[in-house]
């Protein structure tokens, strides 16, 4: 059954420099609409989340959610997706520190500038802040790695820092557990708690 994933794995094929005819079919078989172009695996986790908190069928509905594997990747896929390629509509979701990547992919794509958001820091960070330090630290415990929290810590590199830049960092020590935190941070969330730059994404979907 052709689906949503056959369409990312398209892209990404084309944007290493394959053929477009694949995602061109695709794009048009699946009704796609828009793509929501994200930095990596983590964002994709923490919008699902939310996407299935709401009651939403993004793919259903024609919106494509896609990590680019990072965002110097924004141009390249911007690019190939929006108005001067397949002529979808172009969203998405990025850190602060990488606001460029995506205006200038946008502005050189003939999309609308304003059409991303922009997260403080990251969308970690915004979660983290979200929610509060102590709740953070019971979801951490609840996942069974407040010991691993506790150890972190103690390292000299993290003494003097804030709790919220510790357990930020934190997130991001172990490979898959940003994607992991996405996922719990973001079904912890109460309704009216869910961060700007996410809510505001949701919005325009």
């Amino acid at each position: 059954m052709t689906d949503m994933a056959s369409f990312r794995e398209a892209v990404t094929a084309w944007a290493a420099g394959g053929g477009s005819d694949r995602a061109r079919e695709l794009a048009a078989r699946l009704g796609v609409r828009t793509v929501v172009l994200l930095e990596g695996l983590s964002d994709v986790a923490a919008v699902s989340a939310l996407e299935a908190r709401r009651g939403r069928d993004l793919a259903a509905e024609g919106v494509c959610v896609l990590s680019m594997g990072g965002a110097m990747n924004a141009g390249r896929f911007a690019g190939l997706l929006g108005p001067a390629g397949l002529g979808l509509r172009l969203t998405g979701l990025c850190d602060e520190r990488e606001r460029g990547y995506y205006a200038r992919g946008w502005e050189r794509a003939g999309a609308a500038p304003e059409g991303f958001f922009v997260c403080a820091a990251d969308l970690e960070d915004e979660l983290i802040r979200a929610l509060g330090v102590t709740r953070v630290e019971e979801l951490i415990r609840a996942e069974g790695d407040l010991r691993a929290l506790q150890t972190f810590r103690r390292q000299p590199a993290q003494q003097g820092r804030a709790p919220e830049q510790q357990l930020r960092r934190f997130l991001g020590t172990k490979k898959g557990r940003k994607i992991s935190y996405g996922r719990v941070l973001v079904g912890a969330l109460p309704r009216d708690r869910v961060p700007a730059p996410l809510d505001g994404l949701f919005a325009v979907l």
